[in-house]
């Protein structure tokens, strides 16, 4: 057992891939931003790399991190979160059948609708807190199944050890997407899942100023390799500054999702009681359909949520034209609280409901928070 295995998971988050630097004994670790390696004649490597796309020390470094705060056997570090999940997707065969969530991120669903059709790749949609409706959907050949969990944006809680359990007796894979939770509030992998996605450009970044996704797995097997081998082929990888700021990110990643969820909690319990609201989707809430299996598997319960107006779309986008404090953008997981009307930034075929907005929760003082929702609710009761 080494010792990172016995670290708490705070601790793990600020000392993993952190090694003092062995040239220069410098703290944080340095950037190496070569695209090309010395090696030997014979191409022999010398340092043990070659070419940037191939692997670089950074990347290396927090591929190791992010591997270690899931609890995974390797991690793989990409240039965003949707390609990531291209790499992995991309990698199954031929007339293969996944489960998709029914709410998922819209690149996901873009990607199952436009692109895996052309790879003969066939992706049915399954409401994943159903595990009955699960159950159903397994009894034709599958795959790979694909928790979101919490998903985007109606927060929607998967059980994922139970997936698990029916994804391994259908002979299938379990892939999760932990970017709403983090490995710091919940580990897919502990729970059974094989193959866990971060969108890393949102809390593994936490300012809103870096692009970059990861996988990482349950094992360093066929599946691991044959991803691996996809993006050293196509080039999907990590820049080396931005696996940096992504390795920074990591130090602190622990604190800021205590306050996270610590502000998250006090906006959604007053949003829960505005008149204006017909309903909040927060796992938090004990109203929350899946709240008992969030607080199973949840060390807490994150700082996404979204809120549904009693007026519908006229109300939901007038309340977000008159927040101060509440940017509206797209992404999430900032130092800075967002909003976004999902519907409208969906494309041309929007799934979203039109009363709902999208909340992240930022870092400033919870009252502010309240304040800023309160003026932007008045009048719309």
């Amino acid at each position: 057992m080494t010792a990172e295995t016995t670290m708490r998971l705070e601790t793990l988050a600020v000392h993993a891939g952190a090694a003092t630097d062995a040239e220069t004994g410098a703290v944080a670790p340095p950037i190496h931003l070569s695209t090309t390696f010395r090696h030997g004649p014979a191409a022999e490597r010398i340092a043990g790399y070659e070419y940037q796309r191939e692997g670089n020390p950074t990347q290396d470094r927090l591929e190791t991190a992010i591997a270690a705060l899931e609890g995974g056997a390797a991690a793989l570090a990409y240039a965003s979160g949707m390609a990531a999940i291209a790499g992995l997707l991309e990698t199954l065969p031929a007339g293969a059948r996944i489960l998709l969530p029914d709410d998922c991120y819209s690149g996901l669903r873009y990607l199952a609708t436009e692109f895996l059709p052309q790879r003969g790749v066939h992706a049915a949609f399954v409401d994943m807190s159903d595990l009955a409706a699960v159950r159903a959907a397994c009894a034709q050949p599958v795959a790979l199944l694909w928790a979101e969990t919490p998903s985007n944006p109606l927060l929607k809680v998967s059980d994922i050890a139970a997936l698990a359990q029916v994804a391994h007796a259908h002979g299938a894979l379990l892939a999760c997407d932990n970017t709403f939770a983090t490995p710091v509030l919940q580990r897919p992998l502990a729970l059974g899942a094989d193959v866990v996605m971060h969108s890393t450009t949102k809390y593994f970044g936490g300012h809103s100023d870096v692009l970059g996704g990861a996988l990482v797995f349950a094992r360093q097997d066929a599946l691991f390799d044959a991803v691996r081998h996809r993006r050293h082929i196509t080039g999907g990888v990590l820049a080396p500054f931005s696996a940096w700021l992504l390795l920074r990110g990591c130090r602190s990643l622990a604190a800021r999702m205590a306050m996270h969820c610590a502000n998250a909690r006090v906006l959604a319990s007053f949003l829960a009681g505005h008149p204006a609201v017909a309903r909040v989707n927060w796992p938090g809430l004990p109203s929350h359909p899946g709240h008992a299996v969030a607080a199973v598997q949840m060390r807490d319960f994150g700082a996404m949520l979204s809120v549904q107006l009693r007026g519908g779309r006229e109300a939901a986008l007038a309340a977000a034209g008159k927040l101060q404090l509440f940017t509206n953008a797209t992404s999430l997981g900032g130092c800075e609280s967002l909003v976004e009307h999902r519907a409208s930034v969906e494309g041309a075929n929007p799934v979203s409901p039109q009363d709902l907005l999208r909340i992240s929760v930022g870092l400033e003082h919870p009252d502010d928070l309240v304040a800023d929702w309160a003026q932007a609710l008045d009048g719309l009761a």
